[in-house]
């Protein structure tokens, strides 16, 4: 076998390597993506029973309901649409009604989130950035005294 031809097999295997390696990961990759959702999405396609994804938006006001022990149920909200969650643990610290939130968990058939995860914002002036971009395609308008462009006009 010539220079040449160690050289070209070298480089053959090198990327057929490099390619098998990819695959694998991409596989990998694809089964931990959790996918994130708002209220209104969830109310506009279908998701399948048993997918885990992430809900965000806020929490709706006068909708915590604490149960026994450490068991929570509270309604997230985008404005648009809103999605009662459960949620069995201890809440963050931060976490409040009217602040933004992302829960992760599924969707059972009848319309329940139940959330195994729940992360709130950390201080004044911080919302999950995919909270935000989401609420904003809404169009829902964020800061103080900010309302809706429906609430605005049933006013």
């Amino acid at each position: 076998m010539t220079r040449k031809q160690r050289r070209g097999l070298l480089i053959g295997l090198g990327v057929g390597v490099l390619s098998i390696a990819a695959i694998l990961m991409m596989f990998a990759f694809r089964q931990s993506i959790v996918f994130f959702h708002t209220p209104s999405d969830i109310a506009q396609h279908k998701i399948a029973d048993g997918v885990r994804f992430r809900l965000g938006g806020l929490v709706a006001e006068g909708s915590v309901k604490r149960g026994e022990g450490t068991s929570v149920a509270f309604t997230v909200t985008d404005t648009l649409g809103t999605v009662p969650v459960t949620y069995e643990g201890i809440l963050p610290d931060l976490f409040r009604e009217g602040q933004g939130v992302v829960a992760e968990g599924v969707l059972r058939p009848d319309g329940l989130f139940v959330a195994d995860t729940v992360l709130a914002k950390h201080d004044e002036t911080y919302m999950p950035p995919e909270v935000a971009k989401a609420l904003e395609e809404k169009g829902v308008k964020l800061g103080e005294g900010a309302t809706h462009p429906e609430e605005a006009t049933t006013q």
